[in-house]
């Protein structure tokens, strides 16, 4: 799956927004679009065009005038990072082809071998940035949450012990 640069910086930019949404008194306060792209080092108007798909989406709200900007629409921790994709058009998908489209990818139009790779890799994504809240991101506590599958269940090995059981054989 490839993650184009649309669904990054909306990322990038609601991580920012909720890291400078609040002053000194925790009070919620608008954010300018233009400290946003000067800290995370984005086109301002490629952030205006952003910012309308998201507002759409109603995960942001604007203020207009002096010390306008935006705001979260709820908390950073009721926002998911798959709605904030979702919300400018970014598609999560591993495939070829097209969601919930009847062709496959290949010439003749027939899903390819491994179409349902693909597609579940595509779902697990969806999944797991479903399971991700903004103030996860913010917070930092995004690392260790997907472990790989181990053979052992309910056990760990270590190399240590992969290389002490190899020289006991």
């Amino acid at each position: 799956m490839r993650l184009s640069t649309k669904g990054r910086y909306a990322v990038m930019a609601m991580a920012d927004l909720a890291g400078h949404a609040s002053d000194a008194n925790n009070q919620a306060k608008p954010v300018a679009l233009a400290d946003i792209a000067e800290r995370q080092d984005i086109s301002l108007s490629y952030l205006e065009q952003l910012f309308a798909k998201l507002r759409r989406g109603g995960l942001v709200t604007s203020v207009r005038g002096p010390g306008g900007g935006y705001r979260l629409a709820r908390p950073s921790n009721e926002l998911r990072i798959a709605d904030i994709i979702v919300a400018v058009d970014e598609p999560i998908a591993a495939t070829r082809c097209k969601p919930n489209g009847s062709k496959g990818c290949t010439k003749t139009g027939a899903r390819c071998v491994t179409h349902d790779l693909w597609e579940e890799l595509g779902q697990q994504i969806h999944i797991f940035l479903s399971s991700v809240s903004l103030a996860d991101v913010v917070e930092r506590r995004v690392l260790g949450r997907s472990r790989p599958c181990n053979d052992f269940e309910g056990t760990e090995e270590t190399s240590e012990d992969a290389a002490a059981d190899f020289e006991a054989a």
